[in-house]
């Protein structure tokens, strides 16, 4: 430790750190964002050193925007789950310029009178995040995760060299400002990465993507900050609060802000445009140093975005314009058949392993029976494999005319692989599957679904660990992970104390659990994080939800026949009424569930606001969460089934609509009243 110096040392520090600071941060954004560095990296390395020197001196005057943090702090024992100020939406694919035009003539007969302007971007092949500013400061930093509910990895996202700590410009005494981009890894630094690890014998990522996952979510951010990341900003949650009205006009604002934007954006005003754009980001993908596949359109001005809406899942106004897949030849070794939760059975392809698209490719999907027999899949076929969507392997096409006669048929089962019971298949169904509920092979998915990354997300248990525990007989169904036994799992092989108390823990953190997350754990047919979270907004318990008829779930916008006829029988099933009864006498407590929550605060239970317009006070996302606290429903479109329209200035078609309507419009002020009145009552 230091001598600490006396108080007017400690002055000149202060002044000098803030110089430093200072230096530092301008030095960087011209290195990583503007690429026109001002000093030697040995220059940059001197300032740098003397920083935490001083840091080391004066601890006490280290600050939240000092480039120290840079190099990471200590390591985390596990990753805290945050809710989004706002859902980060999924987005529709498009494949083809057929499918194009598609979607930019729903935009135009939606807005028949507007003159539509569309913003084409690469589509980056890394991870999507959310960053949150408060004054100008990076507070925190968060995967994106279900698109409700991400991952605090702030620590981890302060070292990545082209995210700013500190914002410039518009932003720099923002009281919030939410930003979205992709962190990724470029191709030389992946391959100087995979060659550390090679010769370190640790096994080598696959892909960019993985590498960039992988880099984030260490629980070490030192480990993070040796890893070469870049970022590139994309969007924000609260745009309004940089006050632009369109897409062109927000990067704008967030490159003055100190964000690195992708310099291949593109302003188009016709189709031709857009695919003109297209080709060209499709010639430059080889030569550029990260990975894209494929261009998001997005119409450009927010006024029109609004119109437009959203559905549970993804916003009516952009699509991903996705690359043909890559594909390559290889040789078919073996045909298995596995079982899923729901008891369909999916044939799958054992193929000699090929490289795609950086990733080994071993196995690929055959979709179903009847894309089984068209293909005529058989043992030593060669095959044309894609990774479609640059993600899922399947075997797109049999080369026949290779075939020497030494090939070998493969069946489709009439009985489960699993447990040898009769398959089904309904005459309105492409599925084939096992009715059995006692299938071991089902409740094994059942099973790693619930405790993976899209239901409860117990850290530490895998599909390899949930296996291990059902084949032990510790497991026999998912209220059994809640009576887990430390002495039990300490006497597996290869677990020991240490990992078995890793294990309960996660599984403790969860015994408290949101409804949307246990809905989206239990697996229901269906039910996706967007609907899970519309679900729990509407009904706040479990019991209320159970209670909903058909018509009251089709009453949500974004609730079909289908989802909520699924919903309904998944909630007046036997097995379903006996399986919670477990959980609830395994400990599990599903949030909101007891009877005794706020009167005052559901006041507005059975209302749907719809926001337009810039409030003079509120964000648009803090009135939505003011009017959901408050019990009411928020919808992303203008239609019959909205009671109240709260518009803000520039309010736009909206307005207009909810007048024809015959929707009540209220001003923030009337909103407020509304609010706040019921809570006080």
């Amino acid at each position: 430790m230091a001598n600490r110096a006396p108080d007017s040392g400690r002055e000149a520090a202060a002044q000098r750190l803030a110089t430093l600071r200072r230096e530092l941060h301008r030095h960087a954004h011209h290195y990583y964002v503007l690429d026109d560095p001002l000093i030697s990296d040995g220059e940059y390395d001197q300032l740098f050193r003397e920083l935490l020197d001083l840091e080391a001196g004066f601890p006490e005057l280290v600050t939240p925007d000092s480039p120290s943090h840079r190099v990471g702090g200590a390591p985390l024992t596990a990753f805290r789950q945050v809710v989004h100020k706002s859902p980060l939406l999924s987005l529709d694919n498009i494949f083809n310029e057929m499918e194009l035009a598609d979607f930019a003539g729903r935009m135009r007969r939606a807005l028949p009178a507007a003159t539509l302007g569309f913003m084409a971007e690469p589509k980056l092949d890394g991870l999507a995040v959310e960053l949150v500013y408060e004054q100008g400061l990076l507070v925190s930093g968060s995967t994106r995760g279900d698109g409700v509910t991400g991952e605090d990895i702030t620590a981890q996202l302060k070292t990545v060299r082209g995210i700013p700590l500190k914002l410039q410009g518009p932003g720099e005494r923002l009281p919030e400002l939410q930003v979205r981009g992709e962190v990724f890894l470029s191709k030389k630094g992946f391959a100087e990465l995979n060659r550390q690890r090679g010769q370190a014998g640790e096994p080598l990522f696959a892909n960019t993507r993985n590498a960039a996952a992988g880099s984030l979510r260490q629980l070490d951010p030192a480990v993070t900050a040796k890893r070469p990341l870049a970022f590139y900003v994309y969007g924000a949650g609260n745009p309004e609060a940089l006050q632009v009205d369109s897409q062109e006009a927000l990067l704008q604002a967030l490159g003055r802000c100190g964000f690195p934007v992708n310099p291949l954006v593109a302003l188009c005003d016709t189709e031709g445009a857009m695919a003109a754009h297209y080709r060209k980001l499709q010639d430059l993908r080889p030569s550029l140093d990260y990975d894209i596949d494929g261009m998001v359109v997005k119409v450009n001005a927010y006024a029109q975005q609004e119109r437009l809406g959203a559905t549970a899942r993804a916003p009516r106004w952009a699509v991903a314009w996705k690359f043909p897949p890559s594909q390559m030849t290889t040789t078919v070794e073996a045909v298995e058949f596995q079982v899923g939760r729901t008891g369909v059975i999916t044939p799958v392809a054992v193929l000699t392993p090929v490289r795609i698209e950086g990733a080994m490719v071993r196995r690929a999907t055959l979709h179903n029976q009847d894309e089984m027999a068209r293909k005529d899949i058989r043992l030593g076929d060669r095959v044309l494999v894609q990774r479609a969507g640059d993600v899922i392997p399947e075997v797109v096409k049999v080369m026949a005319e290779a075939r020497d006669g030494s090939e070998k048929a493969v069946a489709f089962p009439t009985l489960c692989p699993a447990c040898g019971q009769a398959l089904e298949r309904r005459a309105d169904e492409a599925a084939v599957r096992c009715v059995n509920p006692e299938c071991g092979g089902r409740l094994l998915q059942r099973l790693i679904h619930f405790a993976g990354k899209s239901g409860m997300d117990f850290e530490g248990l895998g599909k390899k660990q949930v296996e291990l525990l059902l084949n032990k007989g510790l497991l026999t169904d998912a209220p059994g992970f809640f009576t887990l036994d430390m002495q039990a799992l300490a006497a597996l092989e290869g677990w020991g104390e240490k990992s078995a108390a890793k294990v309960l823990a996660a599984i403790e953190r969860r015994r408290t659990v949101p409804l949307a997350r246990f809905l989206m754990a239990l697996g229901i047919r269906h039910v996706g994080a967007s609907t899970a979270e519309l679900l729990a907004d509407r009904f706040p318990t479990l019991e209320a939800l159970q209670a909903a008829s058909t018509a009251d779930l089709l009453d949500l916008d974004g609730i079909g026949e289908e989802v909520a006829a699924s919903v309904h029988a998944a909630f007046h099933d036997p097995a379903m009424l006996a399986l919670l009864k477990r959980f609830h006498a395994a400990g599990l407590r599903i949030a909101g569930q007891e009877s005794g929550t706020n009167t005052a605060a559901r006041a507005l239970a059975g209302r749907v606001f719809l926001f337009t317009g810039t409030l003079p006070s509120l964000s648009r996302d803090q009135a939505r969460q003011m009017a959901k606290a408050a019990g009411a429903q928020v919808a992303t479109a203008i239609s019959r089934r909205v009671t109240d329209l709260v518009a803000g200035a520039k309010a736009g078609g909206k307005l207009a609509e909810a007048g024809r309507l015959g929707i009540p419009v209220l001003d923030e002020a009337a909103f407020l009243e509304l609010v706040e009145g019921q809570h006080g009552e």
